[in-house]
């Protein structure tokens, strides 16, 4: 649409055409009242994009204000593009997650692509080189033709992305139910190092400074992509393809090399990147964070395609383009960097002292709006909440065992469940290995990697049971964070900090709102226990189609600091002999099991019970134990319960095995799910210090070398079967369900 086809002000209002752009008559009477007349067309889009759901937290904030954000070890809490957290030696390690849902759903390859691109432009333009990736999936099923189809072209946009650009992909997590079949979410993360003396914020201070625009030409692909991710997916979806952005690695790659040069610069003040809204926020923000107004000439924005309209070029979520303020003078020097790398580097405006907003195209002012409407100002909604039906039906429910009449067969079709069963099909199309500094690939509780020049490590980690979250929200959101946390310490680190990707349902419904709040309750409670503050991350409203929500999946990332690389710990057994130890006791607890699941097809009943306390001092105590160089392996008990994690324990062990005997009830000892355990495996001679340490540990059996897994129960043998054979299971599920006729 051309300039001179844009509705009139009057038509805007008349027509309400503001609706189509997802704004509601109460939010179009504000801006009217902000601006004391009515919005242009360009104006109207501005607010629409940057009062989002997805730019503005407007249904959100309420239930973020809850999260603990600050600690010793918070260098940058929420509200720059990434966190930053202090790991000593004056550096630090900058993360962040973002989803990509919308966009995946209808263009998986490009969506997941552009997903990745996106959260490491976050990471570099706070200063810091991006070192490692990971990722957080939900599909449906692999039944469904559609199913597969998302599955595989969004692990290939994921892959192809991230081994282009040479950051590895080196940790994730994939759950699979039939709640995601229309509306998968895909959710990325990256990590990334820096120096405390290269800490970069997203701000356009000083008057009379540069406003430069790098990188990509902008297009007309994204538009509206903020305001997309801020609705219900339908059939009428497909018609939105072209919200969705085409990436280019290799221009992200030259891209962030530009951007690492410049920061070293002290002509910079300011950087941020291009994201959700794309210009309309990365200005619209650096002005409001510091206090400043920014005038663009539109003119000079470099353009691929001809005849774009104001409107256009700001909401264009094109990719791979950063906004910088320069100090006046020197944008030479700047353009000098971008030059070297073949990369646009372009004045296209300056910092203001009159907090506004103002676009110029074709010498006449096309909009002029204060920042911080745009930016601060938006409407905070404190939505209704009320608790649904099921959650009273399912806690009446008393804590059952369902029945198993074959505990092998049970752990082998536990294996072969697309959730626990191998994602070797998944992370052997990423490159894990690039840059050479992955100590712990994938496949293990956390991945570690070093920190060159060092001894230390990064143990990182994505994790969320939504089915958990589904029964219960509050308990479902503390036991997402304490097994991250989980995670993280069996793997030789202390957990640092969390970023998070809310992914839920439509905010509008009450039984929805109530998810979100309580499931925030469970988050806040367990950052505080565990001391991992909320750093960042995003939130992902309104993921359903045709009505029907996603469970709820508060996806929790987590960075932990591996103090000494000898602490580095695996899950797999190492040696004949070594004794076996279940830390934690066991309870009748399969409501969202694993178990449960495959025997009715569905989930009911309350979540498992996590004590934070109990799960607090268990976490110390195996650091504890690691630290002091007692343990040769451990693992988290988590899906599928403790005959899962020993079978897991003996994949990847060359000709090893376990044999060991678990008391009580013989199904809930080997399929429950209660938190807060660990089984970890320790050399004879260490034994007695291990117990003095670790008191209630249970000695269940020994590792062996004839790689057979036996599991005795009061009554005898349980079950038996060589590892090569429930490793088989485990490792073909996936890649046969992908070769499987829909």
């Amino acid at each position: 649409m051309s300039a001179s086809l844009e509705p009139t002000k009057e038509q805007i209002k008349e027509q309400k055409l503001y609706a189509g752009m997802g704004m509601s008559d109460e939010e179009f009477a504000m801006v009217e009242n902000i601006l004391g007349r009515l919005p242009n067309w360009t104006e109207t889009g501005l607010f629409s994009v940057m009062w989002s759901e997805h730019c503005s937290y407007k249904n959100s904030k309420p239930v973020l204000r809850k999260f603990p954000t600050k600690g010793p070890q918070v260098l940058q809490g929420p509200g720059e593009g990434a966190g930053i957290v202090d790991i000593g030696d004056e550096q630090a390690v900058v993360f962040k997650m973002e989803s990509h849902n919308h966009p995946s759903a209808i263009e998986p390859y490009q969506g997941a692509a552009t997903g990745v691109g996106g959260i490491i432009r976050d990471v570099f333009s706070m200063g810091a080189r991006p070192i490692a990736m990971l990722n957080s999936l939900r599909f449906g099923e692999l039944q469904s033709k559609r199913g597969k189809y998302l599955f595989e072209e969004v692990v290939a946009g994921i892959a192809g992305y991230g081994n282009c650009i040479g950051i590895p992909t080196v940790g994730g997590e994939i759950q699979f139910d039939p709640c995601y079949e229309g509306n998968p979410l895909v959710n990325a993360m990256c990590v990334g190092l820096i120096d405390h003396k290269d800490i970069q914020r997203g701000i356009a201070a000083g008057v009379g400074n540069t406003v430069m625009y790098v990188g990509a030409k902008t297009g007309r692909d994204g538009i509206h992509g903020a305001t997309f991710a801020s609705e219900e997916l339908s059939e009428a979806s497909e018609e939105k393809r072209p919200a969705v952005q085409v990436g280019d690695p290799f221009m992200e790659k030259l891209l962030l090399e530009a951007c690492l040069e410049v920061v070293k610069s002290d002509a910079l003040v300011g950087i941020q990147d291009m994201g959700a809204a794309g210009l309309t926020s990365s200005s619209a923000e650096m002005a409001s964070k510091a206090g400043s107004g920014v005038e663009m000439n539109l003119d000079l924005v470099p353009q691929r395609e001809t005849g774009m309209t104001a409107y256009e070029m700001m909401l264009s979520e094109s990719q791979e383009r950063m906004l910088l303020v320069v100090k006046k003078g020197r944008e030479d020097e700047i353009k000098a960097i971008f030059d070297k790398y073949g990369l646009d580097a372009v004045a296209i405006g300056r910092v203001t002292d009159d907090k506004m907003l103002r676009l110029v195209h074709k010498g006449e002012v096309v909009a002029e709006v204060p920042a911080d409407a745009l930016a601060e100002d938006a409407p905070v909604y404190n939505k209704p909440s009320k608790e649904p039906a099921y959650f009273a039906e399912f806690q009446a429910i008393e804590n059952s065992e369902p029945e198993v009449a074959d505990y092998k067969e049970t752990l082998l079709n536990l294996l072969q469940a697309p959730t626990v069963a191998s994602k070797e099909w998944v992370y052997d199309q990423y490159d894990y290995q690039v840059r050479t500094n992955t100590i712990v690939a994938p496949g293990s509780d956390a991945a570690v990697l070093r920190v060159r020049g060092t001894n230390k490590g990064l143990a990182m980690t994505t994790d969320c049971n939504s089915r958990y979250i589904f029964l219960d929200p509050e308990m479902g959101g503390k036991i997402a964070v304490a097994e991250a946390a989980r995670n993280i310490v069996a793997s030789g680190g202390r957990p640092l900090a969390i970023t998070d990707c809310l992914n839920f349902g439509n905010p509008e419904k009450p039984e929805i709102f109530w998810q979100i709040e309580k499931s925030a309750d469970g988050i806040s409670a367990a950052c505080t226990a565990l001391n991992a503050p909320v750093i960042g991350g995003n939130v992902s409203l309104y993921n359903e189609r045709s009505g029907e929500a996603v469970y709820p999946t508060p996806t929790i990332g987590m960075v932990g600091l591996v103090e000494d690389l000898a602490h580095v710990t695996t899950q797999q057994v190492k040696a004949a002999g070594d004794i076996v130890y279940l830390v934690g006791e066991t309870a009748t607890e399969f409501g969202g099991s694993e178990l449960q699941k495959l025997i009715f097809g569905k989930i009911f009943g309350k979540a498992p019970h996590i004590d934070l306390e109990v799960e607090a001092n268990r976490q110390e105590a195996i650091l504890a134990a690691i630290r002091e160089g007692l343990l040769q392996s451990a693992h988290d008990v988590s899906e599928g319960g403790v005959a899962v994690a020993l079978a897991e324990k003996t994949f990847g062990a060359q000709d090893l095995g376990v044999h060991v005997t678990l008391e009580g009830s013989a199904v809930t000892a080997l399929f429950s799910e209660t938190q807060s355990r660990f089984i970890v495996t320790v050399k004879e001679e260490k034994a007695a210090a291990f117990e003095r340490l670790i008191p209630e540990a249970k000695k269940i059996g020994i590792v062996t070398d004839d790689a057979l897994i036996s599991i005795n129960g009061d009554t005898g043998i349980l079950l038996e079967g060589t590892v090569e054979e429930f490793r088989s299971a485990w490792k073909g599920a996936i890649p046969c369900l992908v070769k499987s006729e829909a």
